[in-house]
């Protein structure tokens, strides 16, 4: 039935803001920028996993000279970045005039003004802490409810091991 079925949900990252914003990232950055983006697509990779939501990180690419957007796809994540002379921001802001307000859409950003940007063209700002609050929130979420599976596991394989040693002394017992 379809009733029950959320509808479908956006979020658009703004790559190097989140990089920049979350303190783990941030250090791994000042070592190896490629290792905090790839650390930041699988933290999104496993968030939409769990959560559903179809992901798109925008990175900025307008200072490197005759880049053309490219996007690839990794563990589910839309990977895109941006031409020469283009901001993610444009990016994403284009994005959303294109997607129009009939789909919910949330960017991710702590730029105040691009916060601004989307709420005048219908998407939904969470700031780069609401974003790891939500994902560490979900991750929690997963965590328990996979330790609530393994002990019901547990307990049943337990029974299961009863069952089995009373059958064993009644088979040993005829």
């Amino acid at each position: 039935m379809k009733g029950n079925k959320k509808p479908k949900e956006y979020l658009f990252v703004d790559g190097y803001n989140i990089i920049n914003s979350w303190e783990n990232l941030k250090e791994i950055s000042k070592v190896d920028l490629e290792q905090a983006r790839m650390t930041l697509v699988e933290i999104l990779a496993e968030y939409k996993h769990y959560s559903g939501i179809e992901i798109f990180v925008v990175f900025d690419a307008y200072m490197v000279k005759g880049n053309n957007r490219s996007e690839e796809e990794y563990k589910g994540i839309r990977i895109i970045y941006t031409k020469e002379n283009e901001l993610a921001d444009h990016y994403i802001e284009k994005a959303l005039d294109e997607m129009g307000r009939e789909m919910r859409v949330r960017v991710a950003t702590s730029d105040w003004v691009e916060q601004q940007i989307i709420l005048s063209r219908g998407g939904i700002r969470i700031s780069a802490r609401e974003l790891q609050a939500e994902i560490e929130d979900e991750m929690r979420m997963v965590n328990r409810k996979r330790k609530r599976l393994n002990t019901r596991n547990d307990i049943s394989i337990g029974r299961l091991e009863d069952q089995v040693m009373h059958k064993l002394k009644d088979w040993k017992g005829k």
